[in-house]
């Protein structure tokens, strides 16, 4: 009886995961995302030099056997300053969309079950902050919160929120008139059980899909804060801030700016790579299509 009933959840794990990489595009996008997780969490273990050891004496040196990408202004190596760069990038992409996704989707689903005032209250409020430009918004609350990694997590968290609000919303409208809806007001559910229980489940295909693209949305606004001084705190280390300190020796020493900038590049696209499989397989519209 065990055996039996694992079979049927091993074979869907199984056919979900033929769906999403049946393409080899969706299988390169999930190999970078791979690549740069690893190298974010074996930092320590991979680096070759400590990224905040000053070395003047290597001031803009060029790459050599020892320090393949070179070195920046200070003689730090370019290559563990990249490596660790990709923690501070993922961490803020994680916890920012978190942030959002947590605050958005209770708002949407708050919004799209109670409907009337309450809806068209969280509506208009989400309507006036997607009216501002992401980047607006986000230098606006920069100047609110300060710099750093904290205020930068929370910033772009709240700047996100609106899409996963409108988004929930909608889908809580899609179906909390149906019948199965109704037959748990007709037992005597609670709103809440009947919102956490029922409708939240069933609407979170699509969030999934948005907070996998939005990790690399994040990611690459985080690097444009960093890159206008809104980013992490010196001498944490940083790809837009590295960008930022790079971009004037572009001709000099091109590889100060561009590593760092191909890096951000190469994650965002698999992020969206990424989240473009998920939509195809768990989207019913969109199967067979791939």
């Amino acid at each position: 009886m065990k055996s039996s009933g694992t079979k049927p959840s091993t074979s869907k794990i199984r056919k979900f995961f033929k769906r999403l990489f049946a393409r080899k595009i969706v299988i390169f996008g999930a190999v970078l995302v791979v690549v740069f997780v690893l190298a974010a969490l074996l930092a320590p273990y991979i680096s070759p030099h400590d990224p905040y050891k000053q070395n003047l004496k290597l001031s803009f040196a060029k790459p050599s056997a020892q320090h393949v990408l070179g070195n920046d202004e200070l003689g730090r190596d370019i290559f563990s300053r990249i490596i660790y760069g990709a923690r501070t990038s993922l961490a803020i992409g994680f916890v920012a969309v978190m942030i959002a996704a947590g605050c958005g989707i209770l708002l949407g689903l708050v919004a799209g079950y109670l409907g009337g005032m309450v809806n068209s209250v969280i509506s208009r409020v989400m309507d006036a902050l997607m009216s501002i430009p992401a980047i607006m918004l986000s230098l606006g609350l920069g100047i609110i919160f300060g710099a750093g990694m904290t205020s930068l997590m929370i910033i772009l968290g709240l700047a996100t929120v609106p899409t996963y609000t409108r988004l929930m919303s909608a889908q809580v409208l899609a179906i909390r008139n149906s019948d199965f809806i109704n037959a748990e007001r007709v037992l005597g559910a609670s709103n809440i059980r009947i919102m956490f229980s029922h409708i939240l489940p069933n609407c979170l295909s699509p969030i999934i899909v948005l907070f996998t693209m939005n990790i690399g949305g994040t990611i690459l606004a985080e690097a444009s804060l960093s890159f206008l001084g809104l980013g992490v705190k010196a001498p944490m280390a940083s790809w837009g801030a590295m960008v930022n300190e790079g971009y004037s020796r572009l001709i000099t020493n091109p590889v100060f700016a561009l590593a760092p900038g191909i890096c951000i590049m190469l994650l965002v696209l698999g992020f969206n790579i990424l989240g473009d499989g998920l939509r195809d397989v768990l989207d019913p519209r969109l199967r067979g299509s791939i």
